[in-house]
Parts: structure tokens; C-alpha cells; sequence
């Protein structure tokens, strides 16, 4: 009896425990495609990175924000 009030204890924790995790990916993912995607020419220079600001759209070319809107 008193195994089988432990396994569930484990068993319930251990569901608890991928829920919590699941909800912060989720929040995490969220947060990442919601957010806008504009960096600073500097942000971009410093990615290492060339911001077009004279060509259509603004965009940093290259570099860890390469795409992203230059604002």
C-alpha cells in the first residue's frame, strides 16, 4: 500500500513536472514569433552584419540578425 502512495506521488510529479515545461516552451515560442524583428544599425554592425538602409525594405545583410528590418 504504501508503495503504491509513492509511485503515484512519483508518477503525479513527474506529469506535473512535463507540463510546466511544456507551457515555457510554449510561452517561450510565443514570445519569439510575436516579437518584431528590427535591430539597430549598430545591433546589426555588431552581429556582424552590413545594414542596407538605402535599399528597399531596410534589411541587415548577413551576420547573426541577417534579414531582420533595420529601424
Amino acid at each position: 500500500m504504501r508503495i503504491r502512495r509513492t509511485l503515484a506521488a512519483v508518477i503525479a510529479t513527474a506529469a506535473l513536472a512535463g507540463l510546466g515545461l511544456t507551457g515555457a516552451a510554449t510561452a517561450t515560442a510565443a514570445t519569439a514569433q510575436g516579437a518584431p524583428t528590427y535591430v539597430t544599425p549598430s545591433q546589426c554592425k555588431q552581429g556582424g552584419g552590413i545594414p542596407a538602409v538605402n535599399d528597399a525594405g531596410n534589411y541587415c545583410k548577413g551576420g547573426t540578425y541577417d534579414g531582420q528590418q533595420v529601424d
